[in-house]
């Protein structure tokens, strides 16, 4: 990143230009820890599989492959993960008492076409020099990836930037998250408000509200992250492009009757 005098590009254009989120360029990352960046790759995977391991089951599983770790380590990387057992879906965006909270109106609700709800979630993604974010906005009934984008500290802004992305292409009826505190700030909400979209979040405990995002997080680290290896956010921008375009228009889903996201999308039922 240069002075923007020098050539002529504002800081957001050359953020654009470099593919990275412009937050990105004033954060200072203390060196990490490669031995606990790879532990935390374990916990990880193994948060994937088995969400309901406390700290204690999670160091026994550890030790079982080989890693001399005791509880003390694990619990400290689980909370830096924001991970923890029993509510599934990450703590990643703990919630802010003075932020309003909305109902759930997801049960019993008639989904049968697109853009009827939306879902939206943040995860975790392991770098091998380093950690960062990754927020996706899914259609509800296609499984179609609207937008997503990635970060290397959580902040309510690139969940907005997302957000408003999103609805300048189609508005859904329902937008369901959980009630992190980037969900649940004002300027998220209010977003939601002023385009006439009704919000629903999850209530804690809640493990399967946001199951098809659940399964999205399952699919891309698996398929993509895990195998990659990636190095840094750039690197991940450059293969999450490929990896949601190849999910959604060739990606064919059992559950959508052996299609692809885009083909029920864009086609209905």
């Amino acid at each position: 990143m240069v002075e923007t005098s020098s050539i002529g590009l504002s800081i957001e254009r050359q953020c654009v230009l470099l593919g990275i989120h412009r937050s990105g360029i004033y954060y200072k990352p203390s060196e990490p820890n490669q031995e606990d960046l790879a532990l935390m790759v374990e916990l990880d995977k193994l948060y994937m599989e088995t969400p309901f391991y406390g700290s204690r089951r999670m160091v026994v599983m550890l030790q079982k492959q080989g890693w001399n770790v005791n509880r003390k380590r694990v619990v400290r990387l689980m909370r830096k993960m924001g991970i923890e057992a029993i509510y599934p879906k990450p703590k990643l965006s703990a919630a802010n008492a003075a932020h309003k909270k909305y109902p759930y109106l997801m049960k019993g609700e008639k989904i049968d076409q697109p853009n009827d709800a939306w879902a939206a979630d943040i995860t975790y993604v392991p770098l091998l020099g380093g950690f960062g974010y990754l927020i996706a906005i899914i259609d509800w009934f296609s499984r179609y990836v609207i937008d997503w984008e990635i970060s290397n500290f959580l902040e309510a802004e690139f969940c907005l930037e997302t957000l408003k992305r999103s609805l300048l292409r189609k508005k859904p009826k329902i937008f369901n998250t959980d009630q992190g505190v980037q969900f649940t700030s004002i300027r998220f909400t209010g977003c939601l408000e002023e385009n006439g979209v009704q919000i629903s979040m999850d209530g804690r405990g809640r493990a399967l509200d946001n199951v098809f995002i659940e399964r999205l997080w399952r699919s891309v680290k698996y398929e993509e992250i895990y195998p990659r290896g990636y190095e840094n956010l750039r690197e991940l921008r450059t293969g999450l492009e490929k990896y949601f375009e190849f999910y959604n228009e060739k990606r064919p889903h059992q559950s959508l009757g052996y299609r692809t996201p885009a083909e029920v999308y864009y086609g209905g039922k």
